[in-house]
């Protein structure tokens, strides 16, 4: 693939994150009835809902994705201690939307991000939320080696989520990813990826849950959209009209979408949108000079 191609598919990556979240934040914590009484079918992003955005601004899902991409950057063959600076330097900044298992783990890092992520998942009783699931895109985008991948996959997810299934939707999810990377066909790549795993059901049936931020709910819809939708834009906005947790279903479908369909493939209504652009347009020159210096 040329530098061009890899390029596009990074920088549609990105974006797509951030144009699911921005697109999504406006119907958070809203019932798909009151989406439809309010908007209709909510195609543009307007700002405005629980948080009150800016149209264009993003939420914690792109904020945290950022985080990760800048800590890999810094120092890619062990990028723990400086994600979690971006982490910190993130939450000092006092966002408006932040999950609860996140904030929990922030609050109790002390030394090791694994101790505070255990003793937050015993306090809270759980820790299977989609936190770490939003954030670790930028991983597949970074590095070249699958083992590479999987190994710090799990490990940026591990900071902040002790639950298993979190780790194992990351690596999944960013297998998906890499394999988009190669130029592989979308439905295909799930398919083949969901044979054996809890989310296989999803090839043959609806979510049949809610669009929590349940870890698995998720996902479970993330892929439903994939699978479903005809084109970028089909994604996000199928996304950000479930409400529930719209702008991380919205954000986590987005990123894939953005890469299989290439920046080229979003609408330029909705990247000229995003209000931190040049930041992101940054961040993707940057990681295709990671990949081609590993």
């Amino acid at each position: 693939m040329n530098e061009h191609d890899l390029l596009n598919k990074i920088k549609g990556g990105l974006y797509g994150v951030a144009i699911g979240d921005a697109l999504g934040g406006t119907t958070e914590f809203m019932n798909i009835r009151e989406i439809q009484a309010r908007y209709g079918y909510l195609t543009e992003i307007i700002g405005g809902g629980v948080w009150r955005l800016e149209p264009g601004e993003v939420t914690d899902d792109t904020m945290m994705t950022l985080c990760v991409a800048e800590g890999i950057l810094e120092k890619p063959q062990d990028p723990l201690a400086a994600i979690g600076e971006q982490f910190m330097t993130w939450y000092q900044t006092r966002p408006k939307d932040i999950g609860n298992i996140i904030r929990h783990t922030f609050e109790n890092v002390k030394e090791s991000w694994f101790e505070a992520a255990y003793i937050t998942h015993i306090e809270m009783g759980q820790s299977a939320g989609n936190g770490s699931l939003m954030r670790c895109l930028p991983v597949a985008l970074a590095y070249t080696d699958w083992k590479d991948i999987e190994r710090i996959s799990h490990m940026q997810s591990k900071m902040t989520h002790y639950d298993e299934r979190c780790n194992e939707a990351c690596i999944l999810y960013n297998r998906i990813a890499y394999r988009l990377l190669q130029g592989e066909e979308m439905k295909t790549v799930i398919q083949q990826e969901l044979i054996g795993t809890e989310y296989e059901r999803i090839l043959t049936s609806e979510p049949g849950c809610e669009a929590t931020g349940f870890v698995v709910h998720t996902f479970c819809w993330v892929l439903h959209l994939l699978l479903e939708a005809s084109d970028f834009s089909d994604v996000v906005q199928r996304a950000a009209n479930l409400g529930g947790d719209s702008d991380t279903i919205g954000a986590i479908a987005g990123g894939l979408a953005g890469i299989y369909y290439g920046y080229e493939g979003i609408p330029a209504a909705y990247a000229e949108a995003i209000l931190i652009k040049e930041r992101l347009d940054e961040i993707a020159v940057r990681l295709v000079g990671l990949r081609d210096g590993l």
